[in-house]
């Protein structure tokens, strides 16, 4: 497939950080109608569902939806729009929680969504090449079979392509890392139509820029990856899981420190705090005690998982954490877990009818329990229905405020929330979002946390690589 050439040269190209022309519009649709038909989807529903973005920032919609089955069609898609100044934003699944997916100025939404080739796993090499478009559980499923997993695993099941855009992370990174520890390489769709292969497969590499980190966590901004080369890690012999409750959530933090410090291999340590154990069980019908608890994995072989396991039991009873209940079976951790992922919506069930707005910070461990137990307090301080969770084991945890859409005094009082809660993680020491990525609604947090000098790098590399600003505009860094 390929677009008629007479196409790219219809209208100038022009900026796309004001809505490009009707005109222009049109004429991109009308050449991605005749290249991809019925794949070039206009309706206002799917438009809208593509502009979808669970937080408090209104829908924005694309004025066109594509769906490519390859890089090639990719790099078609983005020269055309490029021809005519028109925006293109990636779009994954979907579950992306701070306006990434959003048009505010219109465009060309391209999913990934038909782009599901497990291109080639290399057990033996312990890495694999997959399509954008491949979600995270569809690459576990085809790798168990192998004795592989791939551990990054975000609440949502996510695009592997979306993961790395996003930089995304989950309930198993204080072990395994997150995105861009587990990326090797990238194919990617640049502003230019042309396509970027960033890596090998090779475990270093010490040639040339390194483009593969540029362009994970760039949201889509730099390039349209297409591609990813993952590590894999071969499955544990044996996995322990467990959930121990606390007294309090500094309680809970001072133990998740000292589990950290002291070296333990946890694999996962997650903390939900009473409130977001209220919401847990009311949507996963779990029945466990409303205080706050961690939910604890261990990987590794029988004896090594009893001893870790047991060390910890240790350091929970010296914060008045316990007793232990430990889910042997795979059936009780799978449902344990699950309900661990379930979160953003077990929250939901706390204030049904109305929306929710997560967002995420993340500070040195040592600042873990000072900046978590500040924050309830902050929430309780303003009336809020704001359940936390996280992923503790690396200092990043997530709040949700529970928010009536429609009552300006009430939106003002989590926005204001909000704010206090990331000037509160960069005055440790940390940062505005963890695994989150800026989107829309972090962009006004970068300059405090980065400095200016920092921003302008930003802003270079972006007009560089971007000249015409096509790729999701709004995005990061504001131009």
């Amino acid at each position: 497939m390929s677009l008629p050439a007479a196409a790219l040269h219809d209208t100038p190209a022009s900026a796309a950080t004001l809505p490009p022309s009707p005109e222009a519009v049109a004429a991109v649709t009308r050449a991605l109608a005749a290249a991809f038909g019925n794949r070039l989807v206009t309706s206002l529903a799917v438009r809208q569902q593509h502009g979808h973005t669970l937080t408090w920032i209104p829908n924005q919609p694309p004025d066109a939806v594509v769906f490519p089955q390859s890089t090639e069609e990719v790099a078609e898609v983005v020269k055309l729009c490029g021809a005519h100044g028109v925006p293109v934003i990636a779009f994954g699944t979907g579950t992306s929680l701070e306006g990434h997916v959003n048009a505010p100025f219109g465009g060309v939404c391209v999913d990934m969504s038909q782009m599901k080739e497990i291109i080639a796993v290399h057990g033996e090499d312990l890495d694999c090449v997959v399509e954008a478009g491949v979600t995270r559980k569809e690459l576990n499923e085809n790798l168990r079979d192998q004795g592989l997993f791939f551990p990054i695993d975000p609440g949502a099941d996510a695009s592997i392509g979306g993961m790395a855009a996003t930089r995304a992370s989950g309930t198993n990174a204080v072990r395994y890392g997150t995105m861009k520890d587990n990326v090797l390489a990238l194919t990617a769709v640049m502003a230019d139509g042309s396509i970027v292969k960033t890596s090998t497969r090779a475990r270093k590499t010490s040639a040339g820029y390194d483009l593969t980190r540029l362009l994970v966590g760039s949201e889509g901004t730099l390039g349209i990856i297409t591609e990813v080369t993952l590590k894999l890690h071969g499955i544990p012999e044996a996995i322990s899981a467990g959930v121990c409750p606390f007294p309090s959530v500094k309680a809970a933090c001072d133990a998740t420190i000292v589990t950290i410090q002291s070296g333990l291999p946890v694999a996962r340590i997650e903390l939900l705090d009473d409130v977001m154990i209220r919401g847990v069980n009311l949507h996963s019908k779990l029945g466990l005690p409303e205080t706050t608890m961690l939910f604890v994995e261990f990987h590794g072989s029988e004896a090594g998982v009893k001893e870790q396991a047991e060390r910890f039991g240790e350091i929970a009873a010296e914060y008045g954490g316990g007793p232990f209940d430990w889910a042997t079976k795979a059936e009780d951790r799978s449902k344990l877990w699950q309900a661990r992922h379930d979160a953003y919506w077990a929250a939901k069930a706390l204030r049904p009818g109305f929306d929710s707005v997560a967002t995420d910070v993340c500070v040195p461990i040592s600042r873990l329990a000072e900046c978590v137990e500040e924050t309830k307090r902050d929430i309780d301080a303003m009336g809020l229905i704001a359940p936390i969770a996280g992923h503790v084991g690396d200092g990043n945890f997530h709040t949700q405020p529970i928010v009536d859409l429609n009552d300006p005094e009430e939106v003002a009082r989590s926005q204001g929330f909000i704010d206090r809660l990331v000037k509160r993680a960069l005055a440790m020491g940390g940062t505005c979002t963890g695994e989150h990525g800026v989107g829309q609604k972090k962009i006004k947090y970068l300059e405090a946390e980065h400095g200016a000098p920092a921003l302008a790098v930003m802003r270079t590399l972006k007009r560089s690589l971007d000249p015409q600003n096509i790729l999701n505009p709004g995005k990061i860094i504001a131009l």
